[in-house]
């Protein structure tokens, strides 16, 4: 396939030069009179963004970091603004109580942003087909006109809720835990509900060792699709340093900014973790990736106590901290699916801990 040519407007903002649309996979035709494009990728999810202004491709800081320059996506978004976003009638298949709901459309999902406050219209709409490939959102004028400050099309909650969809289609999951990858390119990840110790663990482990943190609090898990080097999504901005372990506090978890993991290998089981946008309280959010080698379900205990876990036991726990769509039935199954094969590829354990350095040195003597 041939590359298009692109013309760099700003940092995460590009411009067709040339009429070559088809190279945008899931951007049809008629989005050829966009002139801004721009992309990100997270947890081997590419998202490609065409709009008629550039601010609208301009990517958050969150997302800044996870940066990619493609031929084409996975999900091609289109941006539209319109004057104002009608109450429109369809099932309704979810509500967050907050700032989303989810309706049932004819051909395609649709995703309404806003409070739900009486007579209040939502802010922007977000139609998405069945398979989570294309996709248009719709921005209020009305609602933005009186904001002084540029609005973002993909601010939180929609990026996530686009990642966590797709992974239903590709054997994927998005797991409530903190991934830790050590000098030697052994990646653990310890999931856990709110209040489990994730962000205690990831300090605790960035006091004890020179690691690199994915994630301190989302990370998704996918089958590994080769190599075994930490990895960051390719075509991403910024220097070298930059790319290792980009993260919201400052520029590295490392303290020599130097990883092991890119000089040495480690033979994969098969199963890959990724950092993600959306962090915890420690707020580490790397585009980098790892081969995951065991998972600890987190839980406050004494004793720092590891105890193997059954796949079924496994599944259930790994369930009860997972992101997934629970308003389609193929949904789940497709993440109860993934969840039993990854149970049968890595190990995972319950390790009820103290929040101490000796809860460190537990897992670095630990032997499976």
């Amino acid at each position: 396939m041939p590359q298009p040519r692109i013309v760099v407007q700003g940092e995460g903002v590009e411009s067709q030069v040339r009429e070559d649309t088809d190279c945008w996979r899931n951007v049809s035709r008629q989005e050829s009179w966009a002139p801004y494009r721009s992309g990100f990728c997270v947890g081997g999810v590419s998202v490609g963004i065409a709009g008629s202004r550039e601010q609208d491709v301009l990517l958050g800081p969150q997302l800044k970091p996870f940066h990619l320059a493609a031929a084409s996506y996975d999900i091609g978004i289109r941006i539209e603004w319109i004057s104002d976003l009608p109450q429109m009638p369809g099932r309704k298949l979810f509500d967050s109580g907050a700032a989303w709901r989810l309706y049932e459309g004819q051909e395609e999902l649709q995703f309404d942003f806003g409070y739900p406050l009486p007579g209040k219209a939502p802010h922007k709409r977000l139609f998405v087909d069945s398979n989570f490939c294309r996709a248009t959102l719709q921005m209020s004028e009305e609602s933005f006109a009186d904001i002084p400050i540029t609005p973002d099309p993909l601010e939180y909650p929609l990026d996530e809720l686009l990642i966590m969809h797709r992974l239903t289609q590709e054997k994927g999951i998005e797991l409530h835990g903190c991934g830790i990858v050590r000098e030697d390119g052994v990646g653990n990840l310890f999931v856990g509900h709110s209040g489990a110790g994730k962000s205690t663990t990831t300090r605790l482990w960035t006091a004890r060792e020179d690691v690199e943190v994915l994630s301190d609090d989302r990370i998704i898990v996918r089958r590994d699709g080769g190599g075994s080097e930490v990895k960051t999504p390719s075509g991403a901005t910024g220097g070298a340093d930059e790319q290792q372990v980009p993260r919201l506090r400052d520029s590295s978890a490392s303290r020599t900014n130097h990883f092991a993991q890119d000089d040495k290998t480690k033979k994969s089981c098969g199963m890959r973790m990724y950092g993600t946008p959306w962090h915890g309280e420690a707020m580490y959010a790397s585009p980098g990736s790892a081969p995951l080698g065991r998972i600890f379900v987190l839980e406050h205990g004494r004793g720092n106590v590891v105890t193997r876990l059954s796949p079924s036991q496994a599944v259930g726990e790994l369930f009860a901290r997972s992101f997934v769509p629970f308003h389609r039935h193929e949904y789940v199954e497709s993440a109860l699916e993934f969840l039993h094969e990854l149970v049968g590829a890595v190990p995972v354990y319950h390790y009820a801990f103290e929040p101490a350095e000796a809860a460190v040195e537990r897992i670095l003597e630990f032997c499976d």
